[in-house]
């Protein structure tokens, strides 16, 4: 089971004296704005310091790995606090407990899109963040992508694939014997769309644009995943 972000507090408030704790918190916060606006690369420390109101040697105290050090803590938070939102709604709309109707599969499938959508809005830093990360990923240290990844797109990414298979355990879906490419195409198809159609939500769209979009992408979605017998997907 993933790690939750109020588990992590709980443990660094074991760790960490709560002076220090809400000194590293309040850096790191400082961190999302600077990394968000500048990205990676660009970022300095002395920026970064700045931000926070603190000296670069305070910085450093906190966070002795320096930039790379606070980049990885900033996205590894950040994308574990998206991951239990996305985890929430996947949840909220498709319970494996009560698996939708036939007739009801393309609504639910449309409520799931739009959830997703909606964090875009939601949690604005962490998506500028993740637009940095896809257009500097030859300047973040690896250590830094892979924590990013495991993070949030790996668990989220094999809870979908999960309830894809619980569809299919249900009659509702063929995955082809492939339900985590299955998750990947009804991603792309919908949320990922939007996401760089808006450019990770800096331009978003016309509300009637985005549910064009969405209502598109699941129809595609179930033309190439559904069961004849589940109902229509149009």
């Amino acid at each position: 089971m993933s790690e939750t972000n109020e588990s992590r507090r709980d443990q660094a408030r074991r760790e960490v004296s709560p002076r220090k704790l809400e000194k590293q918190i309040a850096i790191a916060s400082a961190a999302c704005t600077v990394f968000g606006r500048e990205g990676y690369a660009r970022a300095s420390v002395d920026a970064l310091a700045a931000e926070a109101g603190v000296s670069t040697r305070t910085l450093y105290n906190h966070f002795p790995g320096g930039k790379a050090q606070l980049f990885q803590t900033v996205v590894t938070w950040s994308s574990s606090e998206v991951r239990d939102a996305q985890l929430a709604r996947l949840r909220a709309v498709l319970d494996p407990e009560r698996p939708p109707r036939p007739d009801d599969l393309e609504r639910d499938l449309v409520a799931l899109a739009r959830a997703f959508v909606g964090l875009l809005a939601d949690y604005p830093n962490h998506f500028a963040l993740v637009r940095h990360i896809h257009a500097e990923a030859d300047h973040v240290p690896p250590e830094v992508l892979t924590a990013w990844h495991e993070a949030g797109p790996a668990p989220v990414g094999r809870a979908v694939a999960e309830a894809m298979t619980h569809l299919t355990d249900a009659g509702l879906l063929d995955p082809h014997s492939d339900p985590a490419m299955t998750a990947a195409h009804f991603t792309a198809l919908t949320s990922l769309t939007i996401v760089q159609s808006t450019h990770y939500g800096v331009l978003p769209l016309p509300a009637a644009e985005t549910d064009r979009v969405v209502r598109a992408g699941v129809a595609a979605f179930l033309r190439a995943y559904g069961r004849a017998e589940a109902g229509p997907a149009g």
